[in-house]
């Protein structure tokens, strides 16, 4: 749809451009608040910068109504032209889901205004005959995201189109900021504002804590900024919903399933729920029980998360607007800026394991100014209840999570080459100053910059034989640009950096499509058997070219799908919030009824150990069947215990040669051995030391499996593999194949292979997030150590023994076992 110019002939403004726009919303009955005013005056002065302000507040009028005062002003007393301006707003968003919701609301208000603009969308779903029609002209306003700005400026002819680009909008900043789409679109805007050096960029953010950073990250090197922070004090509520029988020793995931009728009587009191879960497998489980306890929800309640066919996840998200839905139960792909009006309420199942998290979600509901944001919060480990009060401490203190921006991608940074020798071609000279002006490339060396260009020209040193990795030529004038027709078509299919792995596709034998799983699950399933997803009970009848046929199973129960890489760390702030907690309890201050339902847990940890003081560090050695048991708890976030508990081990074994059994989770980590050792002070001083961690990592983990499957990512977004044409995509296999060739090639003929290099710096700093654990091992090295040696597993050591039941071979199910010793050891306290 586009909104039409206005038919009313020679009409011209009678009134000053900001006077239209207060009256509007004065019909809307609103006063604009004043960050609002703030940003319309900055736009008009020409400044860029970023809004800070709450959900629902009116940060995207904030940002919309100076490009359209700007133009009225311009026009002054001329006739309003019946012709659309030509492109003068770019407005990108992180998300498809969030383009078409933008697009609504931009169209609002040009349409209330009577002016003759025109919006319009561009995504990967856009039609070609859309994208043909905006090739001859684009509209007053593009609603597009990262992957499809970076496309754009593969085509010569977008310099000439965006001409007349005045002002870019980066919704949702916080959510692009530290991750490779981040990136890609600094290096975007570096090129906008190349073409128009007086482009006003600005972003909005609802949940950041490192402001100048992200304002700085956004803008560039080469252009000043203006912070405005819309802080409004808008009300969040936590409240908490309270277990009525709760284990005094408490383990992951065991309160859940208790809590579905507690939640089924909220959602029952309220017109529409969101219910936010933590990982798409919870998803599956929760709205199935759901289902069991309501049979007469089926048509009233829908799923959403990633791995669900987008087809079937736009139904939900009509049927959210238009209010005619009960609940949906989702993960993080409902968490961004859906003007969703009709949710009445907000659930998290879980720990919100992040503050920047848990307000996202509670914004969902109160999506307007001066309403209340509530969330209600449903435990599934005793231990979150301690989470709940330290993130609704941290809310009321706006402590909210920092959010730090990548150094240099070289993958990303080969990958935007490409694009711009694509686009009309480049000058090294030129292009890297412009990379340069984008923050994340701010220090990149000369050294990179010439092996990036020399890895795209020839291929670097191992993959110079080979023309397809020849991928740009250089002229006798020194202009790199790409000839090769094969090479450009590869190249605009392959833009991007979400490279998550090929999966399963699941489709009905009618050939309707259900969404994907992964490989490694639907390879446990028999043919026959029954498994949940998409909230159906599904039954497999084959898998063949990577589907699985399956039909709606009569009866029975099935298997719920497990996705890779669901879990999230505790944040650094949320952890240091659980330490004060507990701190407070020890010296008997419960203030919150989520500790003083914890109270008979934390006070039998008292009593047989102790809770550590924010000085301290606690560690408890327990001898059980399966031998002498060491529990550490730094509070430090699962990834940072997983790595640590793997350099404690190892340097264990360096003092005396013994076998260690591993478990962590988000408060500690768990070390079991058949030795007898034991260790005092000193031995703990030097096991817990901050020294020679990265190398010593190198040693202990099998850190060599885990940089393949990041080379592969890596290689992906570099170019280097080519996952096949749409309809036609390689398998996982063959990916892996690919990505484990070009690792094992780089490794033993190009080790200083600077892609080999980015491979092991994400492994370190993404998925063992070293730079954490040396940060806790530091602060570890000034607190004191209390070593307690209670004679039976404490309440905080239980789950991190439950823990290491999971990679035990019994006949007894893990849960029945996890249970029985809670219930032995409740009753010998």
């Amino acid at each position: 749809m586009v909104v039409q110019a206005s038919k009313q002939k020679a009409k011209t403004l009678k009134k000053p451009a900001i006077d239209v726009v207060l009256e509007w919303f004065k019909t809307k009955q609103w006063d604009p608040f004043p960050f609002q005013k703030k940003t319309w005056s900055a736009h008009a002065k020409g400044e860029s910068g970023l809004i800070h302000a709450p959900t629902g507040t009116g940060k995207t009028y904030a940002a919309w109504a100076g490009p359209l005062i700007e133009w009225m002003d311009e026009l002054g007393k001329k006739p309003m032209p019946k012709r659309p301006p030509e492109l003068r707003v770019l407005w990108i968003t992180p998300l498809r889901a969030l383009v078409k919701d933008t697009t609504h609301s931009l169209r609002t208000l040009v349409e209330d205004l009577q002016l003759p603009w025109t919006v319009e969308e561009r995504t990967g779903d856009t039609t070609g005959s859309i994208k043909a029609k905006q090739r001859k002209r684009f509209p007053s306003c593009l609603v597009t995201t990262p992957e499809s700005l970076s496309l754009l400026l593969s085509y010569p002819e977008t310099k000439e189109a965006f001409s007349n680009l005045r002002t870019v909008v980066v919704d949702e900043w916080h959510e692009l900021l530290s991750t490779k789409r981040g990136v890609q679109t600094e290096l975007g805007l570096a090129r906008l504002r190349l073409w128009n050096p007086k482009l006003k960029t600005w972003g909005l953010s609802a949940t950041l804590g490192n402001l100048d950073i992200a304002q700085a990250t956004l803008l560039g090197t080469n252009q000043p900024g203006k912070l405005i922070n819309g802080d409004l004090k808008k009300k969040f509520e936590v409240d908490v919903l309270i277990p009525k029988d709760m284990e005094k020793f408490p383990w992951a995931g065991h309160l859940g399933g208790k809590m579905v009728e507690e939640v089924a009587q909220q959602i029952e009191g309220a017109g529409t729920t969101l219910v936010f879960t933590n990982v798409r497998s919870q998803t599956e489980f929760w709205y199935h029980e759901l289902q069991q306890i309501r049979p007469k929800w089926k048509d009233e309640i829908g799923i959403h998360h990633g791995s669900i066919d987008r087809k079937e996840r736009k139904q939900v998200e009509d049927r959210l607007r238009e209010g005619s839905i009960q609940a949906v139960v989702c993960t993080s792909s409902l968490d961004l800026g859906v003007d969703f009006s009709p949710v009445d309420q907000v659930i998290q199942i879980g720990g919100p394991k992040g503050v920047a998290r848990l307000l996202q979600r509670a914004g969902r509901c109160g999506h307007q100014p001066g309403a209340v944001s509530r969330v209600i919060c449903v435990p599934t480990h005793a231990m979150e209840m301690v989470e709940y009060a330290a993130a609704r401490e941290a809310i009321n203190e706006r402590r909210i999570e920092a959010r730090d921006p990548l150094r240099s991608p070289l993958d990303l940074l080969a990958q935007h080459l490409i694009t711009l020798a694509l686009g009309g071609g480049f000058f090294s000279k030129d292009a890297i100053k412009e990379v340069r002006s984008a923050w994340s490339y701010r220090d990149i060396t000369e050294e990179e910059w010439g092996w990036v260009l020399d890895f795209i020209i020839r291929g670097g040193d191992t993959l110079r034989a080979y023309d397809q990795f020849k991928r740009v030529v250089v002229d006798a004038n020194g202009l790199h640009s790409v000839e090769s027709r094969i090479i450009s078509r590869f190249h605009r299919m392959s833009i991007g950096t979400i490279t998550s792995d090929p999966a399963i596709e699941v489709k009905f034998s009618t050939g309707r499509r259900l969404g994907t799983v992964e490989e490694s699950f639907i390879s446990r399933i028999k043919p026959g058997s029954n498994f949940y997803f998409g909230g159906k009970l599904l039954a497999l009848k084959r898998v063949r070219d990577l589907t699985a046929v399956v039909t709606l199973a009569k009866r029975g129960k099935g298997a719920i799908p497990v996705w890779g890489g669901g879990k999230s760390p505790l944040s650094s702030e949320l952890a240091l919030g659980v330490r004060q907690k507990l701190e407070a309890a020890g010296k008997d201050i419960f203030k919150e009824k989520e500790m003083r339902a914890l109270r008979p847990s934390l006070e039998l940890q008292t009593m047989g150990s102790t809770l550590p003081k924010m000085n301290e560090l606690l560690i408890e050695r327990t001898d059980t069947r399966e031998g002498t048991c060491w529990f550490i708890y730094p509070f430090a976030g699962r990834l940072a215990h997983e790595g640590l508990a793997s350099l404690i081990s190892y340097r264990m074994t360096r003092l005396e040669p013994m076998t260690l059994s591993l478990s962590f989770n988000d408060y500690g980590f768990h070390l079991c051995s058949t030795s007898t050792k034991e260790f005092n002070e000193s031995d703990w001083r030097n096991l817990l030391s901050p020294e020679g961690v990265v190398d010593e990592l190198l040693e202990c983990m099998n850190l060599s499996e885990m940089d393949k499957r990041q080379f592969r990512e890596v290689a992906r977004v570099a170019g280097l593999i080519f996952q096949g044409y749409p309809g036609a995509r390689k398998s996982n296999r063959q990916v892996q194949a690919s990505g484990g060739l070009f690792f094992d090639v780089f490794s033993k003929y190009d080790p200083n292979n600077l892609l080999l290099t980015q491979s092991r710096r994400e492994v370190l700093d993404r998925q063992l997030e070293v730079n954490r654990m040396v940060s806790t091992l530091k602060r570890i090295s000034g607190q004191k150590i209390v070593r307690k040696s209670p004679s039976r597993l404490s309440p905080f050591g239980f789950p991190l023994w439950a823990e290491s039941l999971r990679s035990q071979v019994s006949s007894e199910s893990w849960s029945d076992r996890v249970k029985r010793m809670s219930q032995q050891l409740e009753k010998s306290a």
